[in-house]
């Protein structure tokens, strides 16, 4: 039952932040490239956009970090990681080109898949044979 549950649970979490993503124009690259181009007609709205979810996030790890396990009883997860290495800035500096290029970002890749944008499918795609790339490296370093 608890599995249903987490699974019915994720799903409709899924449903309503990609909603939010597409309400907020969070899934147009045109509206996300307008915010990242501070040299022409500047959009600062997804600034808010990106401040709210800050301080939403923000309050959900502090609440989920008194906890040891989850409303339906599976266990937290909570990154540890504090320090700032070279892998944090290379990942960062290559998730913000990526961003910079297209005007998309993992979570609106997959709204863009789900409405059938060619360019969404193109990007989910190489995210995930990036990722593919870098597992493998990574599987060969250890």
């Amino acid at each position: 039952m608890k599995s249903r549950l987490s699974v019915i649970t994720a799903l409709l979490s899924g449903l309503i932040f990609g909603f939010g993503l597409m309400l907020a124009g969070m899934a147009n690259p045109a509206k996300v490239l307008a915010f990242l181009d501070i040299t022409a007609l500047w959009d600062p709205s997804l600034a808010l956009v990106m401040g709210g979810a800050i301080a939403v996030g923000f309050m959900a790890f502090k609440i989920a970090g008194k906890r040891t396990s989850s409303v339906l009883g599976l266990p937290m997860n909570i990154p540890t990681l504090r320090a700032i290495d070279k892998n944090l800035v290379l990942g960062a500096l290559i998730f913000g080109i990526g961003w910079g290029l297209a005007g998309i970002c993992p979570a609106p890749a997959f709204v863009l898949f789900g409405t059938g944008s060619i360019k969404g499918i193109v990007f989910l795609i190489s995210m995930l044979v990036g990722m593919g790339v870098f597992e493998l490296i990574e599987s060969r370093h250890k």
